[in-house]
């Protein structure tokens, strides 16, 4: 999904090659990443048109085009969901980075909107990648 983000997501074909069903692949990627995988590709998609915004000066339909959305209007609402603002305004109060790639991914991650609370009422966060539950984000 990773290499593939800006493809149509076949969850099916993917649970085939996992010898799995599709219901139990949903679960149980649910269980490890936190985030299903429709959800998982999405925020991949987001991180990438972060990326784009900030290094080039192409239309921000492109971009949302480019990274596997079909619809301008779906990619500004997920956009705003998963960053906290606008495609136009990231790109606006962010310019290309100066720092080695590693660190860039590290802090440009994109977390859920500031502000956003789970039922228990402590704040969310994007998923794990495979860490221990209990474990706390910085």
């Amino acid at each position: 999904m990773d290499r593939a983000y800006a493809e149509p997501l076949d969850v099916r074909a993917v649970a085939a090659v996992a010898y799995v069903s599709e219901a139990h692949f949903i679960r149980t990627f649910r269980a490890v990443f936190g985030e299903t995988p429709h959800r998982y590709l999405q925020r991949r998609r987001v991180e990438r048109s972060m990326f784009l915004l900030r290094e080039t000066e192409r239309s921000v339909t492109d971009i949302c085009l480019d990274v596997g959305f079909t619809s301008l209007g779906t990619f500004s609402r997920t956009f705003r969901e998963i960053v906290g603002e606008t495609p136009s305004g990231y790109r606006m109060g962010h310019e290309p980075m100066a720092a080695p790639h590693c660190f860039q991914k590290a802090t440009t991650r994109p977390m859920v909107a500031a502000g956003a609370k789970r039922p228990g009422g402590s704040a969310t966060r994007s998923s794990s990648f495979g860490e221990a539950p209990g474990a706390a984000a910085p």
